[in-house]
């Protein structure tokens, strides 16, 4: 099942960022998705299908 994202959502994915967060902001939707960790700031691209396997869920949509 495809996930809707949209930039400004705020997603949880399945095993934490380094850092120790589990939170991340979309920041870029194409054939990559930029996602911004909310704890470190740091940002990552990964493709839709890795997004899609790694997340857990949306916690909040952007309008």
């Amino acid at each position: 099942m495809p996930a809707d994202i949209k930039l400004g959502d705020i997603v949880r994915l399945r095993k934490p960022h380094p850092c120790g967060s589990y939170e991340w902001e979309v920041v870029r939707v194409g054939v990559d998705v930029g996602l911004k960790c909310l704890k470190c700031q740091r940002r990552v691209l990964l493709c839709k299908s890795t997004l899609e396997r790694r997340l857990k869920e949306i916690i909040s949509k952007s309008d």
